[in-house]
């Protein structure tokens, strides 16, 4: 976990410069997987997860879970993510459990530079999804 935090800290700290923001917390989350949580302080951005899955790092912001949707077609939704996935730039759509996903890879050997660009990249696609989606979301 230590060299996981060591890695994600000064990314993150330099992501919430990028985005015009004060700083980020993390948090490390216990279980089988390291995984550390971003959060930028002062903002309403999403919280991004952060793991070293051996061969990358992964970066998980979380958007919704199925119970938020009030889907009419489930079908539109589904052509609606196909469509966003090129305009989000370094992040693609997906689905853990009941939870829809934006998420980001990079190699785990990245520099700190490219692990922020994907942090503040990533940040922003959640920010940009969630606006385009809302007609699709109960809140």
């Amino acid at each position: 976990m230590r060299k996981l935090l060591a890695k994600v800290e000064p990314a993150a700290n330099a992501a919430a410069l990028q985005l015009g923001l004060s700083g980020a917390e993390l948090e490390p989350l216990s279980g089988a997987v390291p995984v550390v949580q971003v959060s930028f302080s002062q903002s309403e951005r999403l919280p991004i997860y952060v793991t070293d899955a051996g061969t990358q790092l992964l970066c998980i912001a979380y958007l919704f879970q199925e119970r938020d949707l009030k889907l009419k077609s489930r079908t539109l939704l589904l052509e609606t993510l196909l469509d966003l996935n090129p305009s989000v730039p370094l992040s693609n759509f997906g689905r853990i459990g009941e939870h829809y996903v934006l998420i980001g890879a990079l190699s785990p050997n990245s520099s700190p530079e490219d692990l922020a660009l994907e942090l503040a990249t990533l940040s922003d696609n959640a920010t940009d999804a969630l606006a385009t989606l809302k007609d699709f979301l109960k809140v």
